[in-house]
Order: structure tokens, then sequence, then C-alpha cells
């Protein structure tokens, strides 16, 4: 579904020629977008499986929602890199320069639109489900549960690969030599709606409410302090948990409406002002503005070591293999206890017991990111 870069040296368009005597235009970059796309490759697909492994430490850890949506971002994001990246950037067209069955063609492009879909769309119920915890707490514990996320992430990714499916038709902009069609307008602007226009309102009016929340509840605490209300809505340790994760779900937003922005002006442009095809300076935008929403694959890893605390200790259990805090603490408690426990002191043993068992599965929900 990336557009592929013009590999072949062709001359410029020229004022006066004929539509039919018009010259593909020159690939700028060269073969800095192999090289580009080789090292992102590279980078983004070992983290993206380090990110896997560590999140679903703490998805089992913690049988939090948050995680399974998390795991479903990384899962498209590899995906992504493995059809549009390695399949569609390196294979077709540095390897074998599209020199392929159009069926083939056709068909590993709806796989790109499917995985570039279900990539984006990953981030759309994280979105609705950190607003809902946010400003809805008590809602939040009553319908947030891993088994409904895996359900509703099952939906995104069908749905995904259904909108996948009109693509078959897409015209590749870099060798299509003939004015867009109405079949081309329209598998356009529904391209650009699906994976920018509605997520980013999406986006943008979440994030709205739940930055007008933390401020308003801020201000609440700054004029009254910590009103019994507030208490029992969101205790302090949970606000600033609340406030990391709201800080990670900005962010992974952010990141991802700022690359992707350049590439949806530019397909725009090439739909009414100048062609990919023909001009060289919309073709080298075109290359620059993939090689940054390509960049998106790869860059969450770093956005949840710099937020999230328990996910850098989750990704540093990984690396040297640790099985994690959870089973080193269980691992001393069950030497400890032949040291401390005898046979007449089978009450205390069993308050000491209870006394180490893990909190109530209300409280576990409180803890985010």
């Amino acid at each position: 579904m990336i557009h592929r870069p013009n590999v072949t040296t062709l001359t410029h368009q020229r004022e006066g020629q004929n539509q039919g005597e018009w010259q593909r235009s020159e690939c700028v970059l060269g073969y800095i977008p192999i090289v580009y796309y080789s090292a992102l490759l590279c980078v983004g697909v070992p983290v993206n499986i380090l990110t896997l492994v560590a999140l679903s430490r703490l998805a089992s850890r913690t049988k939090k929602a948050l995680y399974v949506y998390l795991l479903a971002l990384t899962s498209s994001d590899i995906l992504s890199q493995l059809f549009i990246i390695f399949v569609g950037f390196l294979l077709e067209t540095a390897v074998f320069h599209r020199d392929m069955p159009a069926l083939l063609l056709h068909s590993v492009s709806v796989l790109e639109f499917a995985s570039n879909h279900a990539s984006i769309w990953a981030t759309v119920p994280l979105t609705v489900d950190r607003y809902v915890a946010l400003c809805h707490p008590l809602l939040h514990r009553q319908i947030s549960y891993p088994a409904r996320a895996r359900r509703i992430i099952a939906a995104v990714f069908v749905l995904a690969l259904a909108s996948g499916v009109p693509f078959f038709w897409w015209s590749d902009l870099w060798r299509a030599s003939h004015p867009p069609t109405v079949l081309d307008r329209a598998l356009i602007w529904t391209h650009v709606t699906i994976i920018y226009f509605l997520p980013c309102s999406i986006f943008l009016v979440l994030n709205s409410l739940i930055i007008h929340r933390l401020r308003r509840r801020r201000r609440c605490q700054e004029e009254y302090g910590h009103s019994s209300t507030m208490a029992v809505a969101a205790p302090p340790h949970h606000q600033r948990l609340l406030g990391k994760t709201t800080a990670m779900l900005l962010a992974v937003t952010s990141v991802f409406s700022v690359l992707w922005a350049p590439r949806t002006v530019v397909i725009i442009y090439d739909l009414y002002v100048a062609s990919v095809h023909l001009d060289w300076r919309v073709h080298l935008a075109y290359d620059l503005a993939n090689m940054l929403a390509m960049l998106n694959t790869a860059v969450n890893f770093f956005l949840y070591c710099f937020v999230s605390k328990p996910f850098r200790a989750a990704v540093r259990d990984v690396l040297l293999l640790r099985d994690g805090p959870m089973a080193a603490r269980n691992a001393l408690r069950h030497q400890q206890v032949p040291v401390h426990a005898s046979n007449s002191s089978l009450s205390s043993g069993t308050k000491r017991s209870q006394r180490d068992k893990p909190p109530h599965p209300l409280r576990v929900d409180t803890q985010v990111m």
C-alpha cells in the first residue's frame, strides 16, 4: 500500500510535451530509501519483538486490558514492517523491480493496506479505554477486562482486513501515467480518511477531553485539597499513574499524527495539483513522506521506555533472562517460610500468608502502565 520508489533513472517532464511523451520523474534519493528501510527493518523488528515479549509478561502479571491493546498495536506494527517494508519496498522494488504477476502485486497491496489500517486503528480502542479510565473510573472497572479487549481487537483486525480488499484496485501513483479516474479518487479519499482524518479526529476529541479533565482535577485539588469525593474516585497514587499512562497515550497519538501528516498532504497534492509520476519534486516529497510514515512502526518501544517504569523493568528482565520481580518475590517468600513457621504458630502463619496475598482485583485495576 505504501508506494514504491522509482528506481529507473528517467528524464524530467518538459513543458509543451504531449501526455503520451511525458517521462517518469527521477528518483532523486537513489538508493537512500533502500538503505533506510533496511536499517529500519533491522532495528524495528527486534525492538517490536522485545516489546511484544515484555508486554506479554505485563499482561499475564497484571491481567489488564491496557496491555492487550498495546500488544495488538505492537503486533500490527510488526505486520506493517513485514508486508509494507520487507515485501513491498525491499522485495518487490529493490529485488524484483516489480517484475511479478499483477495478481500477486495486487494481493500484496491488500495485505499492506490491511496491516496499515490495523496498526492505526488498534490505537483507537486504547484511546477510548484511557478516556473511560480517567473520566469514568467506576465504569472502567466494570467494562474493561482482558477478555473484552481481546474481542474488540479481534473485531478491529477483521475490519482492517475487510477494509483492505477494495485497495486491490489501487493504482501505483509512482507509475500511473494516466490522470486519476473516478475509482482512483474514491480509493485515495477512502484511504486518507481511514488512515488519518478519522482516527486523528477521534484522537483529538478524546485527548482534549482527557486533558480538560486532568486540568480540572488539578485545579480542584489546588483550590479545595483532596476532598472525600476525589479520594474515592481516584486516589493520589492512582492519579499519578493515570498521568503517566495519559502521557504515553498522548505521545503515541501525537507522534502518529506528525509522522503521517506529510504523506497525507502529498497524496492529496498529487491528486489535484501535480503528479508524482511527472514532477520530481512531488516524487521526492512522496519518498520522504513515506520514510517518515514508516518510522512510526519502530518508535513506540522508545516511548514506552521513556514513560513507563514497569515496562522498563519488564524489558530488563527479558534481556537478562529473568522471570520478573513477582517470581523473585515468590521464590524469596518460599525460602523464608520454613525459617519463621512453626507448628505452634499456625494462626500467625495464616495471618502472615494473608498479608502476602496479592491486592484485591479492584486495586490491581487502578495500576496503569
